[in-house]
């Protein structure tokens, strides 16, 4: 038996900025495999297209939608497509997000706003449209990726998205507070230093002038462990905090980073 047998799942942001496996993608195939139907949606339909292709070929059940997630028209129709499809949204994976590099003077006020949406608005309209299917059912798994970020520094000037990845762990407290009466569980991962295509891409010119690889060298070396995690050590966090093995878990904050956050020495 899967650990997700029955349940219907969307996760946002299940494709991949580039090559390999991010974050949305190995949890929606991770899902897949543990008997979730999945609705697949990104913002890039190939993605998600390519996502929910690798789930079919193994044999799986999978459909991919195109939608921004700051859409709220989108995201009802979002909701709307996965209830019509698998009958009903059990798991609401929320994986979507964007770096924004620089402090307060750096920023530009369109850049904040724009992380601001991506980060944290697409959450609450996630929430906002899954959350009554999931009433209506009398249950429901909502997991969000927020990140160390939003608890400590890590060396590098991104504003927006650490303050964005700390108000994504008390829209998780709020939601899980209110609707715990409900059975409706929401609960947030907090991940480290990942080797995923988004930071290969969007961080590689915060180290070593562009350097990949001598970026991947710096960020293995911040590591307690020696080295990032993956994709699928955030994917099988998210697996177990959406299945009914945490069924008595909500509001929970768990970290997925090696033992950095241990570390009283900020990464530089």
């Amino acid at each position: 038996m899967g650990r997700l047998d029955g349940k219907a799942a969307i996760v946002t942001g299940a494709g991949s900025i580039g090559p390999g496996w991010g974050n949305g993608k190995a949890t929606a195939v991770l899902f897949a495999r543990e008997g979730a139907k999945v609705l697949c949606a990104d913002v890039n339909r190939a993605a998600a297209e390519e996502t929910a292709a690798i789930i079919r070929e193994e044999g799986n059940h999978a459909i991919a939608f195109e939608c921004d997630v700051t859409d709220s028209v989108r995201v009802k129709a979002m909701v709307d497509a996965c209830r019509d499809s698998f009958g009903g949204v059990d798991i609401l994976h929320n994986n979507v997000g964007i770096l924004g590099m620089g402090g307060p003077v750096e920023h530009s006020e369109e850049d904040w706003d724009r992380v601001s949406d991506v980060n944290v608005k697409s959450m609450f309209l996630t929430c906002k449209h899954a959350i009554p299917v999931m009433e209506a059912q009398g249950k429901g798994a909502i997991v969000n990726i927020s990140s160390v970020s939003g608890i400590r520094w890590m060396g590098v000037p991104y504003l927006s998205y650490a303050t964005t990845k700390a108000a994504i762990l008390q829209l998780t407290r709020s939601i899980a507070a209110q609707y715990a009466p409900k059975h409706i569980r929401c609960n947030a991962i907090l991940p480290g230093l990942m080797k995923t295509p988004m930071v290969e891409h969007g961080l590689a010119g915060s180290y070593a002038d562009g350097d990949v690889e001598e970026m991947i060298r710096v960020r293995d070396a911040q590591c307690p462990m020696g080295h990032m995690g993956d994709a699928w050590d955030v994917a099988q966090a998210a697996l177990f905090l959406a299945s009914d093995d945490a069924k008595y878990i909500t509001g929970a904050s768990l970290v997925v980073d090696g033992g950095l956050s241990l570390s009283s020495v900020s990464p530089a």
